[in-house]
């Protein structure tokens, strides 16, 4: 499957601010609906599956968050990437340790089947030492977008 046309330039949040996790996912679920990108029900489906499968994964080179809700409130597919000005609070997929992130990827998946080939294509981004470095360092949406959709595989 080709993961690039999830991908949309408007959708890659920078600096954004953030308290605790329910502040940043109701800032980036109001971002997201008003692009129509969610339904009004996005937020509530957000936080009651983070709190039941918690999305933090610590990878080799950069700790990252893939937020992600039911299909249901999903108008059309997408990946909107938020980095924060200041780390945030999240639980670890698997064992639910806290761990502090400032990248999330948050999921928006319309087909459940997708859902493991796109959570192993980014996990595979961030296992390449050379682009961690590159989107660490990139300060533009535009850099971020295109170096997002030229190495997703």
């Amino acid at each position: 499957m080709d993961y690039t046309s999830m991908f949309d330039e408007r959708l890659i949040f920078l600096d954004l601010e953030g308290d605790n996790l329910e502040d940043l996912f109701g800032e980036v679920a109001k971002r997201l609906q008003k692009e129509a990108f969610v339904n009004e029900n996005y937020l509530k489906g957000l936080i009651a599956r983070e709190q039941v499968f918690p999305t933090g994964l610590i990878t080799q080179y950069l700790n990252i968050g893939l937020p992600h809700s039911e299909p249901a409130y999903v108008e059309k597919p997408f990946i909107a990437i938020v980095r924060l000005s200041t780390e945030v609070k999240i639980k670890q997929m698997g064992d639910s340790q806290e761990m502090l992130v400032r990248n999330l990827f948050f999921l928006g998946i319309k087909e459940p089947k997708e859902q493991v080939g796109l959570l192993q294509s980014l996990m595979a981004l961030f296992m390449d030492g050379k682009f961690v470095k590159a989107f660490i360092e990139a300060r533009e949406a535009q850099v971020i977008y295109q170096l997002v959709t030229q190495n997703i595989k």
